[in-house]
């Protein structure tokens, strides 16, 4: 007799064979997914046309190399303030800044014209910006100053799962340029004559705290590493309103601005006697603030300054070449100018591979005129000798910058042969409000970088009967700087 199937375990089984099937499959699937994945590699896609840095960064990159399994989408955008990144995970790749010729007098660009001024202006990538170019300011803000506006700061953002984007970065970061920075580049801001003396004193009276007249200016000194003066007046409690010596507390105008190199080139440093020199000197030495050009006795003022920081080697050297003033023996005075010394230090300072700068108290230029602009002393014209020829002479020996920092008015600049030379500086700070010309000073602020000059900027200054000095507005400082370049020598 045929054995009856039973309907329910025919079910059942069914009902395990169908659940197996479906488990395997899902493990079957599963496991083809992982390995399609582990196998899978991502693309990298342009959502804007790339330009030749893009390419440069990207197309040796291989996906599969690296182990990108989703596409990355590359995006770009340009900023002139790093504040308006839109992601902080954002790639830093290119940074462009805005420069002309060195004899430009244009100073700043609106962030509106970046793409419509005029052909003498050209957007340059940091790394070809060198001396005999002029960086401009967009928008009033100087890229060297900041490092975080004032140029065109191009971005790279990238679009997909993070764990890729990380790698990419990882693969991007060794290739990416080493941009300045405030911790690679140096900044030494040289001034011209400071002489808080006579009608400063009386001003002073009336106002009581001395930092008075440097209020102006203390935002802008603030960022560099170190700020020189030309200070041609000893501190001494027989100051007045007629002689060339400061009141002791006219010290807060050199320490409100946080000057740390103190030239002593000036030829009244002695006006009150040697004990007030000497005085003056311990007083540097008290505040840290480092001296020279000048000194106790005719050695010791005979001494280079030597600023060694940031991967950067400076020689500032520093003569009175003057109507006196100067030290040749065991008192203290000004470092006396003779050719055998400077061809002696320009060469010591050359052979340590350091970059020289000489300072020089020339002899002045007496033009003067209280009702009209007189531009005679634009034209580095001194009373006595040959100007050009002399301060020439240094760029000949080897010093890469030659400055005039005694000169009451501001003269012209040029570039010589490899070097520079700014004829005269003109007053930071001083009494002689009556004539135009002395009213007015040029700040040079160096930057450096592994050794090599990135640029001098020049920084035109103004003080009136109020003896409180700041910065010239852009327009007036364009027109000035204009004047003076047109005064300057021909080969």
């Amino acid at each position: 007799m045929q054995q009856k199937k039973h309907p329910t375990l025919i079910i059942i089984l069914a009902c395990v064979i169908v659940i197996v099937c479906f488990s395997l499959a899902a493990i079957i699937i599963t496991f083809s997914n992982q390995i399609r994945e582990s196998y899978q590699i991502g693309q990298l896609i342009y959502t804007n046309e790339p330009n030749e840095t893009i390419l440069s960064l990207f197309d040796p990159l291989d996906p599969e190399v690296i182990g990108i399994k989703h596409d990355i989408e590359i995006s770009t955008y340009t900023t002139t303030d790093m504040q308006n990144i839109q992601n902080t995970s954002d790639i830093l790749y290119n940074i462009r800044v805005p420069a002309t010729d060195y004899y430009n007098s244009i100073l700043n660009i609106s962030s509106n014209d970046l793409y419509n001024f005029n052909k003498n202006i050209k957007i340059i990538p940091i790394q070809e910006l060198e001396a005999n170019l002029r960086l401009l300011s967009i928008d009033d803000q100087y890229y060297l100053d900041s490092f975080t506006s004032g140029a065109l700061f191009d971005f790279l953002h990238l679009s997909g799962e993070t764990e890729d984007i990380e790698k990419i970065v990882a693969t991007l970061a060794p290739n990416l340029p080493d941009f300045p920075t405030s911790d690679t580049v140096l900044t030494l801001a040289q001034t011209g004559v400071t002489a808080l003396s006579r009608g400063m004193y009386t001003k002073l009276r009336n106002v009581t705290d001395a930092s008075y007249f440097a209020t102006n200016l203390v935002d802008f000194f603030s960022k560099f590493d170190y700020k020189h003066t030309s200070n041609e007046a000893s501190f001494s409690t027989l100051a007045n309103s007629s002689n060339i010596c400061s009141a002791p507390t006219m010290i807060d105008v050199i320490t409100s601005l946080d000057f740390n190199i103190i030239e002593l080139t000036g030829n009244h440093n002695l006006d009150c006697g040697d004990n007030d020199a000497l005085s003056t000197l311990a007083t540097y030495a008290d505040l840290n603030i480092q001296i020279v050009g000048g000194g106790a006795t005719a050695d010791l003022a005979a001494q280079p300054l030597e600023i060694e920081a940031k991967n950067t080697n400076i020689t500032l050297l520093a003569y009175n070449y003057s109507t006196g003033g100067y030290t040749l023996d065991q008192t203290p005075g000004a470092n006396f100018f003779t050719i055998e010394k400077a061809t002696t230090d320009i060469e010591i300072a050359k052979e340590r591979g350091d970059f020289a700068i000489v300072d020089v108290q020339f002899f002045e230029c007496n033009a003067y005129d209280n009702i009209a602009e007189d531009t005679t002393c634009d034209y580095a014209n001194s009373s006595e000798g040959d100007q050009v020829t002399f301060f020439r002479q240094l760029i000949d020996l080897g010093a890469n910058i030659v400055i005039g920092t005694s000169a009451h008015q501001p003269q012209t600049f040029e570039r010589y042969k490899d070097g520079y030379i700014y004829y005269g500086l003109g007053n930071l700070f001083f009494d002689q409000a009556w004539w135009p010309g002395t009213t007015r000073s040029l700040i040079l602020v160096h930057y450096f970088q592994n050794n090599e000059l990135l640029q001098t900027r020049i920084v035109p200054t103004v003080y009136d009967q109020n003896y409180q000095t700041k910065l010239m507005d852009n327009k007036t400082a364009e027109w000035f700087i204009n004047r003076l370049n047109r005064a300057r020598p021909q080969e």
